[in-house]
């Protein structure tokens, strides 16, 4: 009985110090910087082969595209109140827009969503359009929330 009571014990303190990690400006700024930055390091590489500026493969494509599908459902978590000063360029005109924001990363997951689709036919003209929308939305997002 001891023992299941410090487990419990010891779950409810590993929440608690999980939480109060989360809470800090920082470490909410530094959680999204390193979401995005796996987001960029797989679609750059899918960019370049849409580019033709690196020889297009089509498993290689379809494996970073169903990785960027996954990761575009983590940022929006990072994205809290007052969040938006220090290391980060996000404006605080996504707290005096959250539905527009939140909009728009609920597009980005749908988007990415649909490139995942479109990279398993392994056809490059299905996946170009899918791929571009998904940099739309990218844009979008930057243009209006983004330092």
């Amino acid at each position: 009985m001891k023992k299941f009571a410090a487990m419990g014990l010891a779950g409810i303190l590993a929440a608690a110090s999980t939480m109060a990690v989360a809470a800090k400006p920082e470490d909410a700024i530094d959680y999204r910087q390193g979401v995005f930055s796996a987001i960029k390091w797989h679609f750059g590489t899918m960019g370049a082969m849409v580019k033709g500026k690196m020889e297009y493969d089509a498993e290689d494509f379809s494996r970073r595209a169903e990785i960027v599908a996954q990761l575009s459902k983590l940022p929006i978590e990072g994205f809290l109140p007052g969040t938006y000063e220090g290391e980060t360029s996000a404006l605080p005109a996504i707290e005096d827009d959250r539905e527009k924001f939140d909009g728009g990363m609920k597009a980005l997951v749908e988007r990415t969503a649909a490139l995942a689709v479109a990279a398993q036919t392994g056809d490059l003209e299905q996946i170009k359009p899918a791929f571009g929308e998904v940099g739309k939305t990218c844009k979008g997002c930057h243009d209006n929330f983004k330092e």
